[in-house]
């Protein structure tokens, strides 16, 4: 189950993303030949009007194959030039190239509106603003460390814990020290006591069991807020995320970045299972963050990435001709290799690390 959501939710990532080219391509004047889902042997492809619509057997990607994108002596010299993207003006291209994050960002937004207006479970503290409005008060684990006590115990993200307030929690768990603390929480309908040994260390200074809980609570929004909190939320989102990228970008210059903290898609669906799990609206929150990760990953400015298009697109608008076709198509076929290269190592060291726990 969590393979098939994973790959529904890519799927649906993609899609939207690769739509965004292909709308604003298309109002742009520019002839699409192309629109595939996934990478690889065709599972469905059929042609309507000038456009092949395709599905591909591995689903880790799309593309969107616009007339004039990576050129040639066709769409540069051909009958048809003047629908190439090459000869469309430097704002339409950056149009183009912008609209498949933009499109994700939108899609972010969209989400965490409707999850906002059908009632999202999110932290008291997060909207004190909006206490009045907040139903189903309790204290839920939110984290269970990997090899801890209280995943050998059997606790599991999610899970109700029957008790007044998370301090409450804490100090019983510190003072049974070594002598068992006995916890009782809810699991859907079921209610359940368990005896769990603390352990000195996990928290520094402190006996612990290895969870992470909080105070949350159900927050339902009318639909006119749900979209503004759901904007502000989207924005805060794309600032942490480039925050992220930017330490992480750094830090390989610096020396000090870890591979650790790159997700790949097996890490990725993971997690995707996980958000199921707690529930149907963590999973449409999950998916909207992805969807936000996924545009901020694409507006760097790298080779076969839309921000490397875009940067190359900058580049000729300044110095006021185009890049010879064969150094930019040698670049960005450079570029997207190495991004599957990374793809391979980043999946090789989710999959040790899934079988090593």
């Amino acid at each position: 189950m969590t393979i098939i959501i994973f790959l529904i939710v890519l799927a649906i990532l993609i899609f939207v993303h690769e739509l965004g080219h292909f709308l604003v391509a298309r109002w742009c004047g520019i002839r699409v030949d192309a629109f595939a889902i996934g990478f690889g042997p065709k599972i469905f492809s059929k042609k309507y009007g000038e456009t092949t619509y395709g599905l591909n057997l591995i689903p880790f990607g799309g593309y969107v194959k616009i007339f004039g994108e990576n050129p040639d002596d066709e769409s540069i010299n051909g009958e048809d030039k003047s629908r190439s993207f090459v000869h469309k003006s430097k704002l339409e291209q950056i149009a183009v190239l912008f609209a498949g994050i933009f499109f994700n960002f939108i899609f972010a937004w969209l989400l965490i509106t409707f999850a906002f207006s059908i009632g999202v479970t999110t932290s008291v503290d997060s909207y004190p603003e909006f206490k009045d409005k907040m139903k189903d008060a309790h204290i839920m684990i939110t984290y269970v460390s990997p090899g801890s006590p209280a995943e050998k115990a059997g606790l599991k993200g999610g899970d109700q814990l029957l008790a007044s307030n998370v301090e409450e929690v804490q100090k019983s768990i510190n003072e049974s020290t070594t002598n068992g603390v006995n916890l009782k929480y809810k699991r859907g309908a079921e209610e359940i006591t368990t005896k769990i040994i603390a352990e000195n260390g996990i928290v520094e200074g402190k006996y612990a069991i290895g969870i992470a809980m909080d105070n949350v609570a159900t927050l339902r929004l009318p639909i006119h807020k749900a979209f503004l909190e759901s904007f502000r939320f989207t924005k805060h989102t794309i600032e942490i995320t480039f925050s992220g990228l930017y330490d992480l970008v750094t830090g390989i210059f610096k020396g000090t970045a870890k591979l650790s903290s790159v997700t790949g898609p097996v890490g990725i669906a993971g997690l995707v299972g996980d958000a199921y799990k707690l529930g149907f609206t963590y999973l449409i929150m999950f998916t909207a963050i992805i969807s936000i990760n996924l545009g901020v990953l694409n507006m760097m400015p790298f080779p076969a990435l839309d921000g490397g298009r875009i940067f190359f697109v900058i580049i000729e608008a300044i110095i006021r001709r185009p890049i010879k076709p064969i150094i930019a198509n040698t670049i960005n076929a450079i570029g997207f290799s190495l991004l599957i290269l990374l793809m391979i190592v980043v999946t090789y060291r989710d999959i040790v690390r899934l079988f090593i726990k």
